[in-house]
Parts: structure tokens; C-alpha cells; sequence
């Protein structure tokens, strides 16, 4: 499945196809007109309690891919991850725009990784 992730600062692209927020808050300063943004999912965020723990640290990354992979099996987050599923199936190319400033260690990474399967035991 072509995934992509981009933030929500960067200018969006053509090449960007269907583009979906996935932070539980509209990023800081952005105006809606220039977000470029097709849906907005926030319901597939990270909890904010989750969130906070993390607070992008490197050293938490893969202890936070774990809680938030728990977090997308809740049944809470289903209704938006069968949504989120259904534009993939629709759009030739997705976009996971992300809000945060750490390129690596960011929800929209955890959940591609979770959505393309590579977060191991208890993904998709």
C-alpha cells in the first residue's frame, strides 16, 4: 500500500494524493486553507496521556509504538481505522500528515509502520 508521511508544515504536493491529519489538535499556526488536508482522522492520534509520555523521545520509541499499537486494537479507534482503510483502498496514494517536529519519531510514522504490518506481534 503506497503510504506516505509528511508534516503538516511542509507545502503540499500533486504527488501527495489523498492527504489525512492524524494529531487529535490542528497543528499550531497552520491556517485550513493551506493545510492541503482531504480528512481529518483525529480519533487515530495517540492518546493524550500517551502523547505526553512519549514526548518524542528516542528512547521511547518503541515503547510508544507498542502502547499506540494497543491504542489503534481498541475498540474506540475502530469506526476512523476502517475509514482510514477504506481511503487507502480508494486513493492510489495516501498521505499521513503529522503535525510534530521530530521526522522520525512521530505518530504518522508509528501508524504506517503498524498499518504496513511492520509493527510486529499485534498489528493489523
Amino acid at each position: 500500500m503506497p503510504l506516505r508521511i509528511r508534516r503538516a508544515y511542509d507545502p503540499p504536493t500533486p504527488d501527495d494524493g489523498c492527504r489525512v491529519l492524524i494529531d487529535r489538535l490542528w497543528p499550531r499556526g497552520l491556517k485550513r486553507e493551506n493545510a492541503g488536508v482531504d480528512h481529518w482522522l483525529r480519533e487515530l492520534a495517540p492518546s493524550n496521556e500517551l502523547r505526553k509520555w512519549f514526548g518524542h523521545a528516542p528512547e521511547r520509541w518503541d515503547e510508544f509504538r507498542r502502547r499506540y499499537a494497543d491504542e489503534l486494537q481498541s475498540p474506540a479507534a475502530a469506526p476512523a481505522l476502517a475509514e482510514l482503510r477504506g481511503l487507502i483502498a480508494a486513493h492510489p496514494v495516501l498521505t499521513l500528515v503529522y503535525g510534530a517536529r521530530d521526522t522520525t519519531h512521530n505518530n504518522a510514522e508509528a501508524l504506517r509502520l503498524w498499518l504496513e504490518g511492520e509493527a510486529g506481534p499485534g498489528g493489523p
